[in-house]
């Protein structure tokens, strides 16, 4: 499991909506508070989020990029790339993060070992606090009558609340 990060997607009536916590650790310490980890590519049509160690997570942004340059962004045939890439190549292979990728249409899970998951119920979550924002997300998505950008921001507060690896230094982007 990933510490250090909360990241979590959200569609809901055709908007997409990815949240990141800011904190950074090491170890049992605290070296950031307000840390992005969620960016917009591809000329703003793209939301990456990604949780694992930031060298290797630079990384696999710049190789997302560069296949979503490649496919002229399909985000499909872009994430199944990286991820072929990733789990083949000798240096990528090694990388530990995980990514959360969103364009207007699609949400995908990408890992270093082969995974590209698009989520049943439109909601995707990844790092230590990734189940308890799911959890959060999924009540709300649910039983509320809020966007999706209100539904990250409140899922990640409760995800905070609960794992001590999340803070609530929350950013929010949308599609």
């Amino acid at each position: 499991m990933f510490h250090a990060t909360t990241i979590l997607a959200v569609k809901k009536d055709n908007h997409i909506a990815i949240a990141g916590d800011g904190q950074v650790t090491f170890g049992h310490s605290v070296l950031k508070s307000k840390a992005k980890k969620v960016r917009k590519i591809f000329n703003d049509k793209i939301i990456v989020g990604f949780a694992g160690a930031t060298a290797d997570a630079f990384t696999l942004f710049d190789k997302f990029n560069e296949k979503l340059e490649k496919y002229n962004g399909n985000i499909t045939r872009a994430s199944v790339e990286l991820a072929k890439d990733w789990r083949t190549d000798r240096i990528l292979r090694r990388l530990e993060a995980l990514m959360i990728v969103a364009d207007k249409d699609k949400i995908f899970t990408i890992s270093g070992s082969g995974d590209v998951i698009e989520p049943d119920d439109n909601i995707a979550a990844i790092g230590s606090g990734g189940p308890y924002a799911l959890s959060a997300a999924r009540a709300l998505m649910n039983f509320s009558p809020l966007s999706a950008a209100e539904i990250v921001r409140e899922a990640m507060n409760i995800a905070a609340d609960i794992c001590i690896f999340t803070n609530k230094e929350i950013e929010v982007l949308e599609l």
